[in-house]
């Protein structure tokens, strides 16, 4: 069995805390030995009771000797400068999503990870769902035929009770609705299945709440080599996860039963041309357990499944979906 991954969470929030109790309790691959939390004092105790150190700064995790590689689970704002910070002290990286706000930012953090020798893994555990990983392999295998059109959607109404001053809500961290939030996940995917984006269509609101960046956004996507997207990302509404890809010779759609924070299973329509349309059940899985023991062992050698220009791909879709939202126009994808 390979050597246990040493890390250190950046940020104990929401997600943070998701993911430290998920490694600790149930991986082989990874453990964390530190954690990273600006505000120390509401998260000693959660760090005590893992047996994990606890400091305030970055710069004291990229200082331990112990530490092999950082997981950030930060604002998305930060990103591009913390991982500048990990390369320098030759730390691997996890990024959650998104990696960055704009496609420059993504490449150079890809570029420098990639030069130097230092793997870089994405919190896209939607990838990992294994009726998800399933459908990415029928696509790439052919068995759909050409592909024509995605129909996505992932939103709910967790952040609805936040404090205003939450950063998930504030424009220049999570702009646009539910993109950053859900959205992105859905970019992902279909950037993975049908190619780079060419042009995107915007509509974003704020029909429901008072959240500053909307809380309804749908944009229509095209694709390079053809073929459209619909990705809705809402945070008006009770939780709902949706993602069918349809093929000249098939199609399947996943709906997920329950958030992936604690994930439920999944329901799978499939339809084939020539057969009848059948529906299946998939149990649960741990598809961000599943992501981030992948990451380990693309540090001790493997591959990591999630290249670097697909990373950039997605975002740059992002900006292009994050201008549209303003603009209300059509936006090429730069």
């Amino acid at each position: 069995m390979a050597q246990v991954l040493k890390v250190a969470m950046v940020g104990l929030g929401w997600w943070g805390r998701k993911m430290t109790s998920l490694l600790q309790e149930r991986s082989e691959a990874l453990r964390v030995v530190r954690a990273v939390e600006p505000r120390i004092d509401g998260a000693r105790t959660f760090a005590a009771d893992y047996g994990i150190s606890l400091s305030e700064t970055l710069a004291d995790a990229l200082n331990d000797p112990l530490v092999e590689a950082v997981i950030l689970a930060t604002p998305h704002s930060a990103h591009e400068s913390q991982i500048e910070a990990a390369v320098k002290a030759k730390k691997h990286v996890f990024c959650e999503k998104p990696l960055a706000l704009t496609r420059e930012g993504a490449h150079r953090a890809v570029t420098l990870c990639r030069e130097a020798g230092l793997v870089l893994g994405m919190g896209h555990e939607r990838r990992f769902e294994p009726p998800v990983s399933a459908m990415i392999d029928a696509c790439a295998s052919g068995a759909l035929g050409r592909l024509l059109q995605i129909e996505a959607n992932f939103s709910h109404d967790k952040f609805l009770g936040l404090d205003p001053d939450n950063w998930r809500l504030q424009p220049e961290h999570a702009p646009a609705a539910g993109m950053t939030a859900t959205g992105i996940h859905l970019t992902d995917l279909a950037v993975k299945l049908m190619g780079p984006a060419k042009e995107v269509l915007v509509t974003c609101e704020q029909l429901a709440s008072g959240l500053p960046s909307g809380d309804t956004l749908s944009a229509l996507c095209r694709f390079r080599d053809g073929g459209t997207a619909y990705i809705s990302a809402s945070l008006a509404t009770p939780f709902v996860s949706r993602f069918a890809v349809f093929g000249t010779k098939g199609w399947i759609d996943i709906r997920d039963r329950a958030h992936v924070e604690a994930p439920d299973g999944w329901i799978v329509t499939q339809g084939r041309a020539g057969e009848a349309i059948t529906i299946s059940e998939v149990p649960r899985a741990e598809p961000v357990l599943t992501n981030l023991e992948a990451f380990a062992r693309a540090v001790r050698g493997g591959a990591y499944p999630i290249t670097g220009e697909e990373m950039v791909d997605n975002i740059a879709l992002l900006e292009a979906i994050i201008r549209g939202a303003k603009s209300r126009r059509l936006e090429n994808v730069k």
